[in-house]
Parts: structure tokens; C-alpha cells; sequence
């Protein structure tokens, strides 16, 4: 598969007026900061996972125990980014009932927290697609930090990811689909993609 910019840029697309709760599905990008090759590398247009890599996979797999509305769809670790399809099946109006501090539930209702690693999430209702990344990203750093302190990976500077994130909604099952086969034909496209390391 070729570039395709409507499938695969890197600016963010967020829509100011959409909600990022909504069912549907979702084609998620983190990129390592400073395009660092920590997480594998590509070999006979395979992508052979290192530790950290490996960290990172079994982080993604435990989305929809943390946020069990999330359903995964599709995802490749690259050596200093990652994509993945995300997909919300439960609705909020489905969901068990949370009072006050919502002791016992991982959404945390009202009075919800950020992210790293505790209970809740930062809007209480439903979680977001916001809320899965930030969370993701959370959990890879501290297992990350962890990795460098515990087995000698290679530090980052700074921050393990950028910033930011990008997704894109996906709309139909055409563009799902395509995006399918984007992340499979990922790592064969390695020495064409616009994280390819100078």
C-alpha cells in the first residue's frame, strides 16, 4: 500500500465538535519522541520486537481490560512509532451506574482522575479516545523507565512519545479496511515512511 494522506498523515484531525466517546472506530498514531528506534527494528520487511517493543504490545492488548467499552481491531509496533485501531462498542447510556468517588469502578464517574495508573478519568461518563491514549502512554513510560532502570534499555530524553497523538475516525468499512491493510503492510514499507530516521 502507498502513502495515502488521507489515511496516514501526522497532524492531528481532532474535530472540535465531535465526541471522542462515541462508538465507532478510531486509527490511532504515537510516535517516539525524536523518531528514537527503541522499540525493534525492521529486518526482511518484518518487524522484529525488542523488550521494549514487546512492553509496548502487551500494553496495548490490555486496553479493553482497563476500558472494557474498548475493543482493539488491528495494530503493528514500528521501531519508533505505533498504529492501532480502536474501536468504542459499549455506549455510555449502557454502562454501570457510578456514583461519587465510584469505588470499585475504573471510570470514576464524577469525580474521576487523570490517567496514570489510578482509577477514573478526567471528564468522568464514558471514556474517550483521549483517555485510552493517555492512558497507553502512561503505562508504556513508567514500564519504559522501568526497563531502562531494571534491564538497560536505552534512555530517551525528555519523554518516551511525543506529545501529542493523531487518529482519525474511521467512517466506513472501505477506509477500514484500507487502514487494515495499511498497518499490515507497515513494516514492508519501513524505508518509505515518513518516520524513517534521516
Amino acid at each position: 500500500m502507498t502513502y495515502n494522506p488521507d489515511i496516514h498523515h501526522r497532524r492531528s484531525i481532532r474535530l472540535k465538535s465531535y465526541d471522542y466517546s462515541s462508538i465507532g472506530a478510531y486509527f490511532v498514531t504515537v510516535c517516539v519522541q525524536g523518531r528514537a528506534c527503541l522499540l525493534g527494528e525492521i529486518a526482511e520487511e518484518r518487524m522484529l520486537l525488542n523488550d521494549a517493543g514487546r512492553m509496548v504490545e502487551g500494553w496495548w492488548l490490555k486496553i479493553p481490560d482497563r476500558f472494557p467499552q474498548m475493543a482493539l481491531e488491528g495494530y503493528v509496533v514500528m521501531p519508533n512509532h505505533f498504529h492501532g485501531i480502536v474501536t468504542i462498542v459499549v455506549p455510555e447510556h449502557n454502562m454501570p451506574p457510578c456514583g461519587e468517588g465510584c469505588a470499585g469502578y475504573p471510570y470514576g464517574g464524577k469525580t474521576g482522575h487523570r490517567h496514570e495508573g489510578k482509577t477514573g478519568h478526567r471528564h468522568g461518563g464514558a471514556p474517550t479516545v483521549g483517555d485510552v491514549m493517555d492512558w497507553f502512554k502512561t503505562m508504556t513510560t513508567n514500564a519504559y523507565i522501568r526497563g531502562v532502570k531494571q534491564s538497560g534499555w536505552s534512555p530517551f530524553a525528555g519523554r518516551l512519545w511525543q506529545r501529542n497523538y493523531y487518529e482519525r475516525i474511521i467512517r466506513n468499512d472501505a477506509e477500514l479496511a484500507a487502514i487494515r491493510e495499511y498497518i499490515d503492510a507497515n513494516p514492508a514499507q519501513w524505508h518509505n515512511d515518513d518516520q524513517y530516521p534521516p
